[in-house]
């Protein structure tokens, strides 16, 4: 792809080239004579001399003397390189044009005619113009240049921090489900035995899907529906958790893969206590090029002493979306004034 857009460039910089000085060259047609009549071939060389001197000054500038020292910051060098350049192409334009003008032209030039050295300090100012122009044009493309590398060493950045954020997020999640299925063992072996098989399905996802850039959203609904269910074994009978995913098994809506599970998991964390009363609500929908993910759970925050997870979910996905959906993601998070609920909102823009 790099390949080809560099050969497009490639391309409208040639082009541009062969139709600006194809412009030039053919001005002189446009000039009549004295007598009226168009322009003939024989008067066309005598013209062409001023274009072509353009021409050489321009690309001498534009191969050689830019790259070599002005991109070097040779600065005095290019300018005394280029007023020689100068006064060398405009005394031999000037010779070549008496030369021609005075062997081919025998009609006598009227006596009002304006001094030779005018037309000299002309074509010496057409040259700087020239060179500017040559100087404006190879700049604009390096910093063209520049600014693509910039791209694209930005976007390198950004896919090696995602593919960080995303190894972490592996082990993040196996330890907290680890964590649960070891609760699970001290008091039913049998629901724990269940739990390490449910884990086993939920691997493939993290450890294969998880590499990509994106999943589709049925997919990724799947996995959070078997997820929920492995966090129920170990619930008791004063947790309630209600689930509402209505999205399609089959929608092939794109989506990063593992962006809501850090949001789950810390509803399980804070929204479940052993001696109360708790509740978690889960919602998911898609609506108008929206993806909504809707979580309230009673509000039980753990103990400084609990080790049960590190906190770096929601740092995660805070970064993760910073990176993937600049932009494009709201997330509003609250606890209720009597702080016995939480609740997360996260839209975003696909």
């Amino acid at each position: 792809m790099k390949t080809i857009i560099n050969s497009r460039t490639r391309f409208t910089e040639v082009s541009t080239h062969v139709i600006g000085w194809g412009i030039v060259f053919g001005f002189p047609f446009f000039f009549i004579n004295r007598g009226g009549e168009s322009i003939d071939w024989m008067g066309y060389l005598r013209h062409v001399g001023v274009p072509l001197s353009f021409l050489i000054v321009f690309y001498l500038n534009y191969f050689i003397l830019i790259p070599r020292y002005l991109f070097n910051e040779r600065l005095r060098e290019y300018l005394l390189l280029n007023l020689a350049l100068i006064i060398l192409m405009s005394g031999g334009l000037h010779l070549w044009q008496s030369f021609v003008f005075s062997n081919h032209n025998p009609v006598k030039p009227p006596k009002n005619i304006p001094p030779g050295w005018i037309f000299f300090v002309r074509d010496m100012f057409s040259m700087v113009l020239t060179i500017g122009l040559a100087a404006a044009i190879k700049m604009s493309t390096r910093w063209g240049q520049i600014e693509n590398a910039r791209r694209e060493a930005e976007r390198n950045r950004t896919e090696a921090e995602l593919k960080n954020l995303r190894n972490q997020l592996n082990p993040h999640f196996l330890l907290n489900t680890l964590n649960n299925i070891y609760a699970l063992i001290a008091f039913d072996s049998d629901k724990a035995q269940m739990a390490v098989q449910e884990l086993s399905k939920l691997l493939r996802h993290v450890l294969y899907d998880n590499q990509q850039t994106y999943v589709s959203l049925g997919k990724e609904m799947d996995f959070i529906r078997n997820y929920i269910e492995l966090m129920r074994i170990r619930l008791s009978s004063n947790v309630k958790v209600e689930t509402y995913i209505n999205i399609d098994p089959d929608n092939r809506t794109e989506i990063a893969p593992l962006i809501f599970i850090s949001l789950i998991e810390n509803a399980f964390k804070h929204g479940i206590s052993p001696t109360e009363p708790s509740f978690i609500r889960i919602v998911f929908s898609e609506t108008n090029g929206e993806v909504k993910c809707e979580i309230t759970n009673s509000y039980h925050p753990k103990a400084e002493t609990d080790k049960s997870g590190s906190g770096i979910g929601l740092e995660q996905v805070s970064k993760r979306l910073a990176l993937i959906y600049p932009g494009r993601y709201k997330w509003e998070r609250k606890i209720s004034e009597d702080k016995k609920e939480y609740s997360s909102k996260l839209v975003i823009s696909i």
